[in-house]
C-alpha cells in the first residue's frame, strides 16, 4: 500500500467529489485559501527553521574562573 503517492485517477476523482460538493463557483476561492494557507504554513516553518539554526551555531557565553583570595 502506498498512502503518500497520489496518481491522476485519484486526483480526477477528487477533483470531481470536490466540484459536486462546493460547486464551481467556490472552488477557485477555496484553491485560492488553501495555497495561501500553504505558503503561510511553509513561511512559518522556514522562519521556525532558521531560528532553530541560529540558536544552535551561537557559540554558548562561559565566564571567566573567578579568583579565589
Amino acid at each position: 500500500m502506498m498512502f503518500g503517492r497520489i496518481g491522476p485517477a485519484e486526483l480526477i476523482l477528487i477533483l470531481g467529489v470536490a466540484l459536486i460538493v462546493f460547486g464551481p463557483a467556490k472552488l477557485p476561492e477555496l484553491g485560492r485559501s488553501l495555497g495561501q494557507g500553504l505558503r503561510e504554513f511553509k513561511k512559518s516553518m522556514k522562519e521556525m527553521q532558521d531560528t532553530m539554526d541560529d540558536a544552535l551555531d551561537e557559540k554558548p557565553k562561559t565566564q571567566p574562573p573567578e579568583d579565589k583570595p
